[in-house]
């Protein structure tokens, strides 16, 4: 029996000009869309511009034959937003969501909606039933807030239970957190896939802002290989394409199911490491 093969997806950010999003809709989309992966994610501001620039950028994609998934949190909407923007969704035909707890902003206090992350996959499932495939977040090395290794698995499950069909990893650099992180899932009873989130190595010095903001870890060989070329931008592009696409290679090689990239909006990087895969 031939074995399945592996789900690819990738992540977009809704662009802040008019020229970003057209060069996004007419160049970066079509680009990668040629390898076929299974959706596209879109990122979501809550409360206002980047929410509305998503629903555009994600009704276009969808315009233009592409399964899409826009990022969905409460943030600082209230559950009216967010029921009429589920809505919407459905009438676009879009039917794949990733929830997120989302940030609340500064001054809202206690307001009053919901939060966290299984919270927003029960409202779902209760105004749209089964109508979206559901993704959340999960996090090998341990979301940055977490109270801990367990509470966070734990309220990976929780995530599961309240109705998500699969998550998306931050993404890592260490395949070991990734598998050990896998087998913590299964032994509290989590059944539904965990996707690999990998992001390519573009520009380091935002790599490790991200990742100091995320709480992944860039291991520290890598760093020092990249320090040791210096300026020399296209060494250091070499040496992550090289990197990353060995990381994808063992994770497929050892049952990851699928990878998702984040494609920091870009064709080439994500385009190499898929065309070295061979997938």
């Amino acid at each position: 029996m031939a074995a399945q093969k592996p789900r690819i997806s990738c992540e977009f950010f809704p662009p802040k000009t008019e020229a970003g999003i057209d060069k996004l809709l007419t160049e970066v989309a079509p680009a990668l869309n040629a390898l076929g992966p299974e959706f596209f994610s879109v990122t979501y501001g809550a409360g206002g511009s980047t929410r509305d620039t998503t629903l555009g950028v994600v009704s276009s994609l969808r315009k233009a034959g592409m399964d899409v998934a826009p990022h969905l949190s409460f943030g600082g909407d209230d559950e009216n937003a967010v029921a009429n923007l589920l809505e919407t969704y459905q009438s676009r035909n879009i039917k794949r969501l990733v929830a997120l707890r989302g940030d609340i902003p500064s001054g809202t206090g206690g307001a009053a909606h919901l939060v966290y992350a299984n919270e927003l996959v029960e409202f779902v499932r209760a105004r749209s039933g089964d109508h979206f495939e559901i993704e959340v977040a999960a996090y090998p090395e341990t979301h940055p807030e977490a109270k801990s290794y367990d509470s966070d698995i734990r309220f990976l499950k929780a995530k599961f239970d309240a109705g998500a069909n699969s998550a998306i990893t931050q993404y890592f650099y260490n395949v070991e957190a990734y598998f050990y992180f896998l087998d913590q899932c299964a032994a509290i009873g989590i059944d539904k896939p965990i996707y690999a989130g990998i992001m390519p190595i573009t520009n380091f010095a935002n790599l490790q802002r991200f990742s100091r903001n995320s709480g992944a870890e860039i291991p520290r060989w890598i760093c020092q290989r990249i320090a040791a070329f210096g300026d020399d931008q296209d060494s250091i592009r070499k040496f992550g394409i090289e990197v990353v696409t060995q990381l994808c290679q063992t994770l497929l090689d050892s049952g990851a199911p699928g990878i998702h990239f984040y494609t920091m909006n870009q064709v080439e990087p994500t385009r190499e490491i898929y065309n070295n895969l061979g997938l």
